[in-house]
């Protein structure tokens, strides 16, 4: 990963650069930001800038024995810490050391944009949540007492750092605060809340931003070769994160189609008129489960936006101006008597979706609680 690939984030770019010619490396640091921003990518490009042997002012070469290994995620020197639980490959003590070639691919799959539950997607793990567990603290520990192979510094990226158990993270902590001579921890993290303070306080910190509007917009441009205005909602929605503003652009259709009929349903609902309902569930029942659940999500999402609105928190709403124009008309009927029902109406929905409840069953009981809901008034 070069620096010239990373979307945004100048200011941090430059700071990581000149840390290295400086000469004021800090052998752990800390990239803590929001899922989407770049904090992995940024890890990779540092690492590789840091090793290069003909880097510029500005990058990496991308051309010398290191970058070429650095970007392939299979340099000697580089090495990976990351959460792991059982799967049909690794029935226990998971570690990551056995899943290196599904992170590799996983990895360069993204070029470092993703986020956790896109990795235990990838590992086909369903709801199994991952943990860096004291095995790994072993490996560690094991890899960095040995010599760098060929490169200047030996770096341990440590992803998800916040998923270190407490037996883990303290068996690192003198490894963290006397690593051996040219050894760079890069822990990567998005919970400071969740991470152990005496972790954090052996770290210098990293902030990375979200990804600005402008920045994005020009990304989404380039890879799909488009207008700025056939990309600008997908860039709003995105709000910093770049593989939201992937999934916002590929699916469109998919989000205009959640948004209108939605917008049917609730004037349905509003209205009480139960044989145009009947009619208007039983064409949901052909959309697949898929959608079925994605159009439960959309709700949930216009509930809190809702909410948002009610309380004049007008900046944190991001939709295209026919949805908020929408959201602003809906919001009043939702209110502190009636949101959590609202709310537990979709969420149980997904969930009997999920167990293969049937459909119009399902949407039927929602449309005539969400009636009642929607003439609710406030206490």
């Amino acid at each position: 990963m070069r620096f010239s690939e990373i979307i945004g984030q100048e200011k941090v770019v430059q700071k990581l650069i000149a840390s290295v010619t400086e000469s004021r490396v800090s052998h752990a640091q800390l990239f803590l930001g929001p899922g989407g921003s770049g904090k992995l990518s940024l890890a990779l490009a540092y690492a590789q800038y840091i090793n290069c042997r003909n880097r510029t002012a500005t990058d990496s070469c991308g051309v010398c024995p290191s970058c070429v290994k650095m970007q392939k995620l299979t340099h000697p020197d580089l090495h990976f810490v990351f959460p792991t639980t059982t799967t049909k490959k690794v029935k226990k003590d998971p570690e990551s050391d056995l899943f290196m070639e599904e992170w590799r691919s996983f990895v360069l799959g993204n070029q470092g944009y993703t986020d956790a539950q896109a990795w235990y997607d990838h590992l086909g793990v369903e709801n199994k949540q991952g943990l860096i567990n004291v095995r790994d603290a072993s490996t560690v520990m094991r890899k960095l007492s040995f010599k760098a192979y060929e490169a200047e510094y030996k770096v341990m990226i440590i992803w998800m750092a916040e998923k270190l158990n407490i037996q883990a993270a303290n068996k690192m902590l003198k490894l963290l605060e006397e690593p051996p001579e040219k050894t760079l921890f890069l822990l990567v993290a998005e919970q400071q809340d969740q991470l152990l303070a005496t972790v954090v306080s052996r770290t210098y910190l990293v902030k990375v931003p979200k990804i600005e509007d402008k920045a994005i917009l020009s990304a989404l441009c380039n890879r799909y070769q488009c207008r700025e205005a056939d990309a600008a909602n997908a860039a709003m929605m995105a709000n910093g994160n770049w593989p939201e503003a992937i999934r916002y652009f590929e699916n469109a259709d998919d989000e205009a189609y959640n948004f209108h009929t939605f917008q049917h349903w609730m004037r349905l609902c509003f209205k009480g008129a139960i044989i145009e309902m009947i009619d208007f569930v039983d064409t949901l029942k052909g959309i697949g489960r898929e959608r079925q659940k994605v159009l439960l999500g959309y709700a949930l999402g216009i509930f809190r936006n809702s909410l948002l609105l009610n309380n004049q928190l007008t900046d944190l709403v991001r939709l295209p101006e026919e949805e908020l124009t929408f959201n602003s008309k809906f919001a009043p009927f939702v209110n502190p008597a009636n949101t959590l029902q609202m709310a537990s109406l979709m969420e149980e929905g997904i969930r009997q979706i999920e167990r293969n409840g049937n459909a119009s069953l399902i949407f039927s009981d929602i449309s005539f609680k969400m009636m009642k809901l929607l003439r609710q008034k406030a206490q």
